[in-house]
């Protein structure tokens, strides 16, 4: 299948007339596209009769001290994959496209924007909702779909649609792992065979401590596994073990019952990872 490719607003305008009528899905990617993100097409797919899919590394959403320069940019590789999966439109604009050089208003992700982690990198989820908020007004999408590994990033996007009335349906995709458990990443082709074994110790500290029964056993399951990983070489460097209530990502008490989401952020050599998993905490 041919993939329509628009680079800014005036092609992504004519792509999207081009297709007619009928419900519009749009999967919103930094590129780099791997098993997950083909998951998250197909399950667009099942949504809306057809798919537009971005690719775009947005600058907002990165410090001054992060990865943005190395991100992986594989475009060719991505568009190959779109046609694969049966994508119409591929918008990719560049960075003069998307933000004019006199920008001056953002979207601010609030109070849950600064805690988790948006503690480890403020204005982050800034960065998130505004390109997020720029994309649904530009392909003006009926539903958006989303990746669930980004479980905060998930969140705030749905109360950004809650609270600003946004026409638009919000889709979780599960993660997608690979058969040792790592979840998929751009990231991961970062890790050396050695950073690869320790950071295993991120999926194995969430089953953990999805095996047991409260909030307090919950996190001191996962945070022994994540200790022992802390003496392992390459060591792992935590930034967070958090389980928190799914709507708000605020830390939920010791005598929580109901779903929560346990989240983890930490660094193996130069590469920092996240991963999480939804439980019961009871």
């Amino acid at each position: 299948m041919d993939v329509i490719v628009a680079g800014d607003r005036a092609e992504l305008d004519i792509a999207r007339g081009e297709l007619g009528g009928g419900r519009l899905a749009l999967v919103p990617t930094m590129g780099a596209l791997h098993e997950g993100h083909r998951s998250l097409i197909r399950l667009a797919r099942q949504y809306a009769d057809h798919v537009v899919v971005s690719i775009f590394v947005n600058p907002l959403q990165f410090a001054p001290d992060e990865d943005f320069s190395r991100y992986p940019r594989t475009f060719q590789a991505d568009l190959d994959a779109c046609a694969a999966e049966g994508v119409n439109v591929v918008f990719a604009p560049s960075p003069e496209a998307m933000y004019r050089p006199d920008r001056q208003v953002s979207v601010s992700a609030g109070p849950m924007g600064a805690i988790v982690e948006g503690t480890f990198r403020p204005g982050h989820f800034d960065g998130v909702l505004t390109v997020v908020n720029k994309l649904f007004n530009l392909v003006r999408p009926d539903v958006a779909v989303f990746g669930r590994k980004d479980a905060q990033q998930l969140a705030i996007i749905r109360r950004m649609v809650l609270d600003l009335d946004l026409p638009i349906e919000i889709i979780g995709g599960e993660t997608v792992r690979e058969p040792d458990g790592l979840a998929l990443s751009s990231r991961n082709r970062y890790l050396s065979e050695a950073d690869r074994r320790t950071a295993l110790a991120l999926s194995r500290a969430l089953r953990a401590g999805a095996a047991q029964h409260g909030p307090d056993a919950i996190k001191r399951a996962a945070g022994e596994v994540l200790d022992a990983a802390a003496r392992a070489e390459p060591p792992l460097k935590l930034d967070y073990l958090a389980l928190v209530d799914p709507l708000t990502f605020t830390e939920v008490p010791g005598d929580h019952q109901g779903e929560a989401v346990l989240a983890v952020a930490a660094r193996v050599g130069t590469t920092r990872l996240i991963d999480n998993i939804t439980l019961t905490a009871s």
